[in-house]
């Protein structure tokens, strides 16, 4: 299994568990809202707070030109598929420092890390050196003791591990990195009805018409009607 196969298996098993904490839950006065414009479930207190979040700016344009540098090292494009900068995850790095606001020193502390460090070593800023310069300085933050918690490593190991989280989770749940998954979503499979032994024990058996109806799968399109007594027409 390669580098890029290793990080998806990390994320579908990780990811249902890592930022979600963060998220707004509705309150349980609120209904959930599927219309109008990019509603996408929201409730209105949670759109309200996107608009609000959308509206502020908290990393500056070298910052944001670091994250987008530091991302694609991190996880590489991918043709056909495209990579970090496809499915905008700057941009939700972006949104997440201000919708969790305690990450918000991590990450900028970080990269003024990066640039401090690439200026001491190579005299350039981070995503002004070379990439086997940029990887150097990675190599040194990347990995870490596994039984000492990230809590209690040196700030710069945090802030990488942070940048890899949101790196994946951003790009993974895109809808560029849902393709390179090759996620469908929830598609119909088919039915051929009740098993015949489960029919038996229970002593019932189909309607032959009724089984015409449903079970033909060459009409498994088309959308059942019903007359006003219920009965099924199609």
């Amino acid at each position: 299994m390669d580098r890029r196969e290793s990080l998806k298996s990390i994320i579908l098993g990780s990811l249902a568990g890592s930022l979600v904490v963060h998220g707004c839950a509705p309150a349980p006065e609120e209904t959930v809202s599927t219309t109008g414009e990019n509603h996408f479930g929201r409730t209105p207190r949670e759109k309200e707070l996107i608009e609000k979040l959308n509206a502020e700016q908290f990393l500056n344009e070298h910052e944001l030109a670091t994250v987008t540098v530091l991302c694609n090292l991190i996880l590489p494009p991918l043709e056909p598929y495209g990579g970090i900068v496809e499915a905008e995850v700057p941009e939700f790095i972006e949104f997440m420092a201000k919708d969790i606001p305690e990450v918000q020193t991590l990450l900028r502390g970080g990269l003024m890390w990066l640039d401090h460090k690439s200026n001491t070593e190579y005299e350039l800023e981070f995503k002004s050196a070379a990439e086997d310069q940029q990887k150097e300085i990675l190599d040194g933050i990347a990995f870490y003791d596994p039984y000492t918690p990230i809590q209690k490593q040196p700030m710069e190991i945090q802030f990488f591990s942070l940048m890899r989280n949101l790196t994946l989770t951003g790009y993974y749940t895109s809808k560029v990195g849902i393709e390179e998954l090759g996620y469908k979503g929830n598609m119909p499979n088919i039915w051929d009805g009740v098993p015949q032994e489960v029919l038996d024990q229970h002593g019932v058996s189909y309607d032959e018409e009724w089984l015409a109806k449903c079970i033909d799968q060459s009409k498994r399109g088309i959308i059942a009607e019903w007359d006003e007594d219920g009965n099924l027409l199609t």
